[in-house]
């Protein structure tokens, strides 16, 4: 399956940012793509830099107009496009929401993203509601694909969920970066971290990984920090977490890469984890931290 990976810096200009990934995808299409993946919160700068309600005007219903935008690019190129959008489901209630399209335009389904951070330069529980759609592949013409979004990918439990739900792919939509007083050695170690991880749910599930971050610098408009440096490095990982293909660091990028999703039949052939699990043994996973006894 030809996918391609769109990894843009973003610019103050909601239709700026639409015109560009359009194009982006017409040409990735054009090279043969047929699953296309965009980042966390495209449409945008990443907002969550600062508490402020008048952000929320930037949320949009489902469907609304993004919806019917990338619908539209979804149709005319033929490609299965996952989006990442701030979704105003009610007055006063938003989410951070993936949406898939199938090839013909249609909305294949969406995920609410689940674990929401709240840290400096990511205050996201100011503006997300934590989702209630579970974790349920979005089934496609290109394969059932386990989409979660950036803070998700951390977590080991959305993964296998995916994985024991059917998925084929999983795939993260992502807005990570260093904030830029960090030293060059903790900002070598985040980023290794962030991608160790991922590989490791590749692994443990035997699953092919996407993970689809945004670049550049986005300046923090309360001044409190120095802004975020989105350290890019879009990649795909095989399912022994081998890396299949990688992004710059830098620079917006359309990388293409080629998976197979029939290998993972055999990776999970020669490391049955599946089959091992001692489903019988897990209960305390349910606890929120468990005590040690006295």
């Amino acid at each position: 399956m030809l996918t391609a990976l769109i990894q843009q810096s973003c610019t103050p200009s909601v239709d700026e940012n639409r015109a560009r990934l359009a194009a982006s995808i017409a040409e990735v299409a054009a090279r043969g793509a047929r699953l296309v993946v965009l980042q966390e919160l495209h449409n945008t700068p990443y907002f969550c830099q600062v508490e402020s309600v008048d952000n929320f005007d930037l949320a949009e219903p489902i469907p609304g107009p993004s919806t019917s935008f990338y619908s539209a690019c979804a149709r005319e190129h033929d490609v299965v496009l996952v989006t990442s959008l701030f979704e105003r489901r009610a007055p006063g209630l938003y989410h951070n929401t993936a949406v898939v399209f199938e090839h013909d335009g249609s909305i294949a389904g969406t995920y609410r993203k689940n674990h929401i951070p709240d840290d400096p330069a990511y205050y996201e529980k100011f503006y997300f509601t934590p989702g209630d759609l579970g974790f349920r592949p979005i089934r496609t013409s290109v394969g059932c694909l386990g989409v979660q979004v950036c803070w998700d990918q951390w977590y080991p439990e959305g993964a296998r969920l995916m994985a024991l739900a059917g998925a084929d792919v999983l795939i993260y939509p992502t807005a990570i970066g260093f904030e830029s007083s960090d030293t060059p050695e903790e900002q070598a170690r985040q980023r290794q971290a962030w991608q160790l991880v991922q590989r490791g749910h590749a692994v443990a599930n035997g699953l092919p990984v996407i993970a689809v971050n945004r670049v550049g610098h986005e300046p923090d408009s309360s001044g409190q920090t120095r802004g975020i440096q989105f350290w890019g490095s879009s990649f795909v990982a095989g399912p022994q977490g081998e890396i299949l293909a990688e992004a710059s660091q830098t620079e917006s990028e359309n990388l293409l890469v080629d998976i197979d999703l029939q290998r993972s039949e055999q990776v999970r052939r020669w490391w049955p984890f599946l089959r091992d699990r001692r489903i019988d043994a897990y209960q305390d996973l349910m606890l929120r931290f468990k005590d040690p006894e006295i």
